[in-house]
């Protein structure tokens, strides 16, 4: 029931819009809160410039609680405040989507569930008030009305020129320019990882095919967006010979610098890769994805056998990575190729290794970063160790087929 009248509430308000409004909605600061009540009830009301569809649902495991809009463009900032006025938000994200959609979750410190909701409309001044009171319920009740609900305000995504198989006679590389959207990623100077990834990724797409040998593909190419489970299926929509992952995080601890490769395996190396593998895994979480059956998904995909030949080929892979950017000059970690549980690594059957091209909590990885001779220099040793496997992995697969 709750879940049909919130979609008629979206519907509503997608016709209260205003002809020929262009501009995107803004969040009205300070006529915005959320508060406790009595009960444990809390209250949020959200105060916009003006009227955009919106559709709300929850999450389990760990509990949040999703608002996605349409035509919203406001201050991630302003939505993490909330968090300090209720004890019922332990923490409140907002950002970008999907396109023409962004999103806030708020991590609920016990399972609440919205009961009463509404979008009113000033005549006078056109902002739009969303308002609702959240209700605690069992932890049982909770997990079995949560999920993203289907509506027609949310198509499913379709298949696209992207997403369709390329001819079996290319190369085709799936580069995938990590995190994105609501999920930022490391952070610091005003630098976000999503945004320097997806300018390297955009380079070395271009490097790709300026070679002549390979067709590259991006799991994103603005920002938006990706879940994890997402990012390996497209790999295996445009059948993928190979799926490069390109991060750029931020350890506080041992002064991590310089680009490492990592390759998937069930057990991390150290206890710092160990950290940044739960931190890249739980982005999903963060961001307010619907992790249902997301589980018996991966238990799945490494049972599979073809994983036998496709872990060594990634090992191939992420040695030939490692002596092209060393070719290349591209500074390396101390210990440059390590391995952990990435969830982004578990296809069965396409080879993949993840990059660290770099730290954001080393200064000079993020000077680095932000030089275009640096990345070119780091592009041509990825493209140099890339297509030197190519060669070396078709010529072992002869020979095991002979």
């Amino acid at each position: 029931m709750i879940r049909d009248l919130l979609a008629a509430a979206a519907l509503i308000t997608a016709l209260s819009l205003p002809a020929g409004a262009e501009q995107p909605a803004m969040l009205v600061q300070a006529d915005s809160y959320v508060r406790d009540g009595s009960g444990g009830r809390t209250s949020l009301s959200l105060v916009l410039s003006r009227g955009v569809p919106f559709r709300i649902f929850t999450l389990d495991d760990p509990a949040r609680l999703a608002i996605d809009f349409r035509g919203l463009n406001a201050e991630g900032q302003v939505f993490a405040e909330l968090a300090g006025q209720t004890e019922a938000f332990s923490a409140v994200r907002y950002g970008a989507f999907r396109p023409g959609w962004s999103r806030m979750v708020a991590d609920l410190t016990g399972p609440l569930r919205p009961g009463e909701t509404s979008m009113n409309i000033d005549e006078n001044t056109g902002r739009a008030t969303l308002s609702m009171q959240l209700a605690p319920v069992s932890a049982e009740a909770f997990a079995a009305k949560a999920g993203a609900p289907d509506s027609a305000l949310w198509p499913k995504p379709r298949q696209s020129a992207a997403n369709t198989p390329m001819s079996d006679d290319r190369f085709v590389v799936m580069i995938d320019p990590g995190h994105g959207g609501i999920d930022p990623g490391a952070e610091r100077d005003g630098f976000s990882e999503k945004q320097l990834m997806l300018e390297l990724a955009r380079e070395l797409s271009a490097a790709l095919r300026a070679s002549g040998m390979a067709e590259p593909v991006l799991t994103r190419d603005a920002d938006i967006f990706v879940s994890l489970q997402r990012r390996v299926a497209l790999a295996h929509q445009v059948g993928a010979d190979v799926m490069l992952s390109l991060h750029a995080d931020a350890l506080s601890e041992g002064g991590a610098r310089g680009a490492t490769v990592y390759t998937l395996s069930e057990t991390a190396s150290d206890k710092a890769t160990a950290l940044l593998a739960t931190r890249h895994n739980r982005s999903d979480a963060l961001a307010g994805a619907d992790l249902t059956g997301a589980d018996d998904t991966v238990t799945g995909v490494l049972l599979d056998l073809a994983r036998r030949e496709t872990d060594p080929r990634s090992d191939t892979l992420a040695d030939a990575l490692i002596q092209g950017m060393r070719r290349a000059g591209s500074p390396m970690n101390s210990r440059p190729l390590r391995e952990a549980g990435f969830s982004v690594l578990k296809s069965a059957d396409v080879p993949s290794v993840l990059i660290e091209v770099g730290f954001l909590s080393s200064q000079r990885d993020l000077d680095n970063l932000q030089r275009p001779e640096w990345r070119a220099q780091i592009v041509g040793g990825i493209v140099d160790g890339l297509l030197s496997w190519r060669i070396a992995d078709e010529a072992r697969r002869d020979l095991l087929r002979q």
